[in-house]
């Protein structure tokens, strides 16, 4: 049984999470995979359209795609993200002496619980923009984080 499978019984907390998605290996290829997997065993409850985004930091490789998925799980956060990297294997994900190298799908957790707890979604707008897509087409917002 997968990882992600919902098997709620009244007490079971739900949990929303935030999963910003990227690849640029066979990405139209490796982006439905993930969103045929993603959509069968987690509650997808909205996803963003995928943009087209130049590399950051290692230059010598393709552009990637990258989208935003608003998902519910039953599992917990350390839990959901040790599926998220299960997953990523599942597609072929190769992890290299290039972290910013290319790869057949990146699933990262940007929120969780509506707190935003990857950087990364400030920092860069191939991040922000699927985000906050689906932050709208969903209704939902984060919580504002606080200032140091």
């Amino acid at each position: 049984m997968p990882l992600s499978s919902l098997n709620t019984t009244p007490d079971t907390a739900l949990h929303e999470c935030l999963i910003s998605l990227g690849t640029n290996i066979e990405p139209e290829h490796h982006f439905h995979e993930a969103l045929t997997i993603l959509r069968s065993e987690c509650e997808l409850i909205a996803s963003s359209e995928a943009i087209r985004t130049t590399p950051v930091g290692y230059q010598h490789q393709p552009d990637f795609l990258n989208a935003a998925l608003l998902v519910r799980t039953s599992l917990d956060h350390d839990a959901f993200r040790a599926y998220l990297k299960e997953v990523e294997n599942r597609l072929g994900r190769v992890r290299g002496p290039i972290k910013s190298g290319p790869r057949t799908m990146d699933l990262d957790i940007v929120a969780w619980d509506g707190e935003v707890i990857d950087e990364g979604y400030y920092q860069h707008s191939y991040v922000r923009r699927p985000v906050d897509e689906v932050l709208a087409a969903s209704r939902r917002t984060l919580k504002q984080r606080a200032c140091s």
